[in-house]
C-alpha cells in the first residue's frame, strides 16, 4: 500500500535490514509462511505500514503477524497501541511470543491457518464461483488447476471428502 508508510522507514531502508536482522524465531516462522506455502495465502516480511514495521502480513487478507520476544514484555502498551492503530486501519493482528514459535510452530500455523479461513469466509470473493464450478479451494497455474494444501497434512479419518475431491483433480 503506498503512501502510507512514513518516509523516514523507507529513506532509511529500515525494512531492509530488519529482513537481513530477522531473529530466530522470525526466520523459523517465515520459512513456513513464504512461497505462499500458507494455503497460497501471500505473506511478506518485515513489510512498512504507516509509523510500523509489520514483521509478517498478508495484505489480501489484511493479517499482521507479529512474532515478540522478550522485549515486548516491558512494552504492552505500546503493543496495545499499535494494535489498535492497525485494527482502525482493518488489520487483524494475531501476536506469538518467541516460545511459542520454537515450542509449538505446528500450533502456530494451525492458529494462522485458522484466522485466514475465518477471514476469507467473511470477505466474499469477488469472482464468486457458479453453481457446480467446484466445492474446493483451486487456484489456476500455469493453465492447470492445483488445489491449495492445508499447512498441516491431514491425518488417517480426517478430511476423507477432500482428499476425495482432490484425487478427482
Amino acid at each position: 500500500m503506498r503512501g502510507q508508510t512514513n518516509k523516514a522507514i523507507l529513506e532509511n531502508a529500515l525494512q531492509r535490514n530488519l529482513r537481513k536482522t530477522m531473529t530466530d524465531a522470525e526466520r523459523l516462522l517465515w520459512q513456513a509462511l513464504r512461497g505462499r506455502q500458507m494455503a497460497g495465502y501471500k505473506f511478506r516480511r518485515q513489510h512498512p505500514f504507516d509509523d510500523f514495521i509489520l514483521d509478517f502480513v498478508c495484505m489480501g487478507m489484511k493479517l499482521v503477524v507479529e512474532v515478540d520476544g522478550g522485549q515486548h514484555g516491558g512494552q504492552m502498551e505500546a503493543d496495545a497501541a499499535r494494535t489498535d492503530k492497525l485494527a482502525k486501519a482493518g488489520f487483524r493482528v494475531l501476536r506469538f511470543w518467541n516460545n511459542e514459535v520454537f515450542g509449538n510452530l505446528e500450533a502456530v500455523k494451525e492458529k494462522i491457518w485458522m484466522v485466514l479461513r475465518e477471514i476469507d469466509e467473511t470477505h466474499p470473493h469477488p469472482n464468486p464461483l457458479l453453481e457446480g464450478e467446484g466445492a474446493h479451494e483451486a487456484v489456476l497455474v500455469g493453465g492447470l488447476m492445483k488445489t491449495h494444501p492445508h499447512p498441516r497434512p491431514l491425518l488417517e479419518g480426517e478430511g476423507a471428502h477432500e482428499a476425495v475431491l482432490a484425487r478427482r483433480n
